[in-house]
């Protein structure tokens, strides 16, 4: 009994770290809020009345880049269709490797598409979640970096989205 005691005490101090990194992204000019994981996310493009979209680096654009966009749609437009059209535009990168779709669970249900690309001879990753929020509106949350480096992070990116939710 007391070995469980003291494992969870030190379990607890373990965990205490992550849940204080952890803080509510909310914006003015935005109609959404989400969790940033960790300090090593930084915001650096904050939206105003010449950018609509934030975006935020983990530490640096190759290590990983979050970019927000909201799509509006036609009404009964699937998150799969919105995916399909962006990677119309994806497949000129070179290299372009497409992955799987995968359904997502989280505030907003949705999907999430990953893909591999080169950029300047080095292998990256793309993830993209696409969340619908309504009838006509579907939010994509698209990370890119260094492969290795974003797989690395991958569920820092899954808690982003999955606490995604509009005010």
């Amino acid at each position: 009994m007391r070995r469980i005691l003291v494992f969870s005490l030190v379990l607890i101090g373990l965990m205490m770290p992550l849940a204080l990194a952890q803080q509510l992204y909310t914006h003015d000019n935005v109609e959404y809020t989400f969790e940033i994981p960790s300090a090593t996310w930084k915001s650096i493009l904050e939206p105003d009345a010449a950018h609509e979209h934030p975006e935020f680096v983990y530490g640096d654009r190759l290590d990983g880049l979050l970019t927000i966009r909201k799509e509006v749609v036609d009404a009964g437009t699937s998150p799969s269709e919105v995916a399909r059209q962006d990677e119309i535009k994806l497949r000129f990168l070179p290299g372009f490797v497409q992955g799987k779709e995968e359904s997502f669970d989280g505030r907003l249900d949705g999907i999430t598409v990953s893909y591999e690309f080169v950029r300047s001879g080095k292998p990256m990753m793309g993830r993209t979640y696409y969340l619908k929020a309504d009838n006509r509106t579907i939010y994509a949350l698209r990370f890119t970096g260094l492969r290795d480096k974003l797989g690395r992070i991958r569920n820092q990116t899954d808690l982003i989205a999955r606490t995604f939710k509009l005010k």
